[in-house]
């Protein structure tokens, strides 16, 4: 996945925010919650941070081309780095995106997930 079509898939997402952080990081977010995170390493390798369930985080955690999130995960919170699709690819990748946002939403107040809109209930595209 290109950084291009990272940042255009998450733009797809209901209610999603795009903001450029943190030295050039590609962060989206929901209700002004980060649900996402984007950029290059040094060599021009992109690279995917991405929210995830207690599961899922036990396991992508021992892929190959995934990793805990730095700072994130070190800090006790369920956050995956995928650096490489060796084991997660693009459709599975944006599968764990639409996920991270489902679940960066769910924490939202109901006052603020009701400001956001219509965009946000929870139908056949969750």
């Amino acid at each position: 996945m290109k950084l291009q079509d990272y940042n255009g898939f998450c733009g797809s997402l209901p209610a999603a925010t795009h903001v450029v952080q943190w030295g050039g990081a590609h962060a989206w977010k929901v209700g002004g919650k980060v649900f996402a995170i984007g950029g290059h390493d040094r060599e021009g390798q992109v690279f995917v941070t991405f929210k995830c369930s207690d599961m899922a985080f036990d396991v992508l955690r021992e892929q190959p081309g995934c990793r805990p999130a730095p700072y994130l995960a070190s800090r006790g919170m369920k956050w995956i780095q995928r650096q490489t699709s060796q084991s997660v690819d693009d459709a599975a990748l944006k599968d764990y995106l639409r996920e991270s946002h489902r679940l960066v939403t769910l924490k939202l107040t109901k006052l603020a997930r009701s400001d956001l809109g219509a965009g946000l209930t929870f139908g056949s595209q969750w």
